[in-house]
């Protein structure tokens, strides 16, 4: 008999909850709307139901006073985590993530271990505008002392929770809405180390290699059923940890390839896509080039509320698949 169970990358995540809260007494979310669908779609249904009020906490509207909170529970030896359904709003928490959380194993030379992890929800699209709509997962890979991980797969969604909640350190773990529809089947939880992740190929190619991230890694793969159609064979590299980033995975792809086009969903200044290029480039010889690197990203401007020019605004498979053979050409 199979042990495999099919979930969607929403419930995979539930899954993930069940499984800490199940195995971890130390285990604890808090946030805001963890008790409503509309806030969380169906990543945490009625967990406050199965597991009680006391250890789901849906708190008042105050992203500082809840995050802060959870940062001293867990230099107290809990696990807490901390649920922002909106990552835009987070930034009411900056102080602390990065001055905080971020900082304390250093000062105090590893005694103190904040090990919480902090789940943002990107949420963009319908309209949404320029306050509900961004990925801000660059600013936060910026930061010493604060992994950063973004899961574009169904098994990712799950293993990657549960391996930053087991994780000593501060850790920031990035879902995207559009991504939660997928599913895929899955065998029992095997748990593995934040420290053994990283970028991974996905899908092997020999013509040019595509990095994608989170929701970007899924127009990656399907940018690549369309350039074989094209007869271009596309490497699909997904990041999946940000910070600390390992770019070794990417440059032995581009040191095959020769070909290396970054897809982000973040915006292009100072960005994700930059900072691998740079890695990428500062470690493979320049003759094993053979076209420029090349950023596919949101344009350097707020999101607009427009529906028509969300369409032009975000990235798609026409974008990323005209630019590969526009590249090559």
């Amino acid at each position: 008999m199979s042990t495999l169970k099919e979930f969607s990358y929403g419930t995979a995540i539930l899954s993930a909850f069940e499984y800490l809260l199940d195995h971890y007494p130390e285990v604890f979310v808090i946030g805001q709307g963890l008790w409503s669908p509309w806030y969380v779609g169906n990543s945490m249904t009625d967990l406050d139901k199965k597991y009680g009020i006391e250890r789901i906490i849906d708190t008042p509207v105050s992203e500082a006073a809840c995050t802060g909170a959870a940062v001293g529970a867990s230099l107290a030896g809990m696990k807490p985590i901390v649920v922002h359904p909106r990552m835009d709003f987070m930034l009411y928490a900056m102080d602390a993530i990065v001055n905080q959380a971020a900082k304390w194993s250093h000062m105090v030379g590893g005694q103190a271990h904040p090990g919480l992890t902090i789940r943002a929800i990107i949420n963009r699209g319908g309209e949404q505008g320029a306050q509900h709509s961004q990925a801000l997962h660059s600013w936060f890979a910026h930061i010493p002392g604060l992994r950063v991980v973004m899961p574009a797969t169904v098994a990712d969604a799950r293993d990657l929770l549960i391996a930053s909640v087991l994780s000593p350190d501060p850790v920031i773990y990035i879902d995207d809405r559009w991504l939660y529809e997928q599913t895929e089947y899955l065998p029992p939880v095997k748990i593995r180390g934040l420290s053994q992740e990283g970028p991974r190929v996905i899908a092997d190619g020999s013509d040019v290699t595509i990095v994608g991230t989170s929701y970007s890694t899924k127009l990656a793969l399907d940018s690549k059923h369309v350039l074989a159609e094209k007869g271009i064979s596309a490497e699909i590299v997904d990041l999946r940890v940000l910070n600390p980033f390992d770019a070794e995975i990417v440059i032995q792809s581009v040191n095959k390839t020769g070909r290396l086009f970054v897809v982000d969903g973040g915006w292009r200044n100072c960005g994700m896509a930059g900072e691998v290029i740079a890695s990428v480039a500062e470690n493979v010889p320049a003759e094993r080039w053979k076209n420029t690197p090349v950023r596919i990203t949101l344009p350097d401007a707020p999101a607009p509320t427009s529906r028509v020019l969300e369409k032009i605004y975000y990235i798609g498979v026409d974008q990323i698949t005209a630019t590969v053979q526009k590249a090559i050409a």
